[in-house]
């Protein structure tokens, strides 16, 4: 070998070295070197806080099915009230059609200022 590709492999060496402690600069995740000290009370303690979040997230979790659950119910009592005024509608141009005048009309009309209240 030559003292160019000694160079060239040194240099290599060097880069790939370096790409691994970038690595391990710049990660954040995983074990840290050096924690091996856990006695019981601090296992206790984690799995506790652990078990607390947990609860904590379950309950934050129902609170959140029976908000969307109150609002879909909710809106199905908006749709059939809806739905039952459009059948009302639809009945009165049926009836408009056939040349009679529709129970209730007159007062919606008198209501939206249609037709003047007589005093």
């Amino acid at each position: 070998m030559n003292s160019a590709s000694k160079s060239m492999e040194h240099q290599d060496s060097n880069e790939a070295e370096g790409m691994v402690s970038d690595r391990k600069e710049s990660g954040k995740r995983g074990r840290k070197p050096g924690r091996k000290t856990t006695d019981k009370a601090d296992i206790k303690a984690r799995l506790e806080r652990s078990r607390q979040s947990a609860r904590e997230c379950r309950a934050r979790k129902k609170l959140r099915y029976q908000y969307l659950e109150e609002l879909v119910a909710d809106r199905e009592k908006a749709v059939l009230a809806l739905r039952k005024e459009l059948d009302k509608y639809k009945t009165w141009g049926h009836e408009i059609d056939e040349g009679h005048m529709p129970e209730g009309i007159q007062t919606l009309l008198e209501e939206m200022g249609t037709i003047k209240q007589e005093k």
